[in-house]
């Protein structure tokens, strides 16, 4: 969904609008020669890490979906939204019931859980209390400035005396998109020391529906994938228009 940022030029008598989708992140900063406020933009860590090469395992599905690859993507898309919205929803304290409603990210109306998100949540759940995690933070931003790049970590605690960065997916497999995610995670401030793993929920190879993996730290390829990004983007900014304060006739 996009999100737009209005910033009033009362001298110039424009408004200028910037529109913002899930790719950028705004960052708010103040110019330090004039004092005045305005927005630094950051291309998110999954939008670089889409430009890492699918692999040939990415061009078969593609060949069996066909037309309708677009739309499985969506699909998958909006489950994952709405598991991580229950998912912090329980990390605050609340419960979540099997009709529970959670906003549709393709559409911005709440929706209600289908039994395939929900066995999710509970997944979700046994793990909490079989780990039994020291919850430091979730659902926050992370910013590299000198990179330039900037993400939001699904979970940050400590088990078993570690401190962790913990993303969560729902997809079947891992990644390699998804091990460059949380790489870039641990790469900025305050994070540098912890180790990193996913959290795969509504996993339906084990009896536990979900699974826990520890990952390595390929920031290295993460740094690649982002010059290729650079590239083939030529670092493309957020669409920005300025428009008069009034009009009349």
């Amino acid at each position: 969904m996009k999100k737009e940022i209005k910033v009033v030029d009362e001298k110039r008598g424009v408004i200028q609008i910037t529109s913002v989708d899930e790719r950028f992140y705004a960052i708010p900063s103040t110019d330090v020669k004039t004092g005045l406020p305005f927005y630094k933009f950051l291309p998110s860590v999954t939008y670089i890490t889409a430009f890492y090469p699918k692999g040939k395992g990415f061009e078969n599905f593609l060949k069996k979906a066909g037309d309708e690859a677009e739309l499985i993507k969506e699909v998958a898309g909006q489950k994952g939204s709405i598991i991580h919205q229950a998912v912090a929803h329980l990390l605050k304290g609340f419960s979540v019931k099997s009709d529970s409603q959670f906003i549709d990210n393709t559409n911005g109306n709440l929706k209600e859980l289908t039994a395939e998100e929900y066995e999710a949540i509970v997944s979700f759940t046994d793990w909490y209390s079989a780990t039994k995690p020291k919850i430091r933070a979730f659902e926050f931003t992370v910013i590299n400035e000198e990179v330039g790049y900037a993400g939001t970590v699904d979970i940050d605690c400590e088990i078993a005396g570690k401190s962790m960065i913990i993303d969560l997916k729902t997809s079947p497999n891992i990644y390699p998109s998804h091990i460059l995610q949380v790489s870039a995670y641990k790469h900025t401030p305050d994070n540098e020391g912890k180790d990193l793993a996913i959290l795969q929920l509504g996993y339906q190879r084990n009896k536990n529906k979900y699974k826990y993996t520890p990952i390595e730290d390929r920031f290295d390829l993460f740094l690649a994938t982002k010059k290729i990004y650079e590239n083939e983007t030529k670092e493309k900014t957020p669409l920005m228009i300025e428009l008069p304060l009034e009009v009349k006739l």
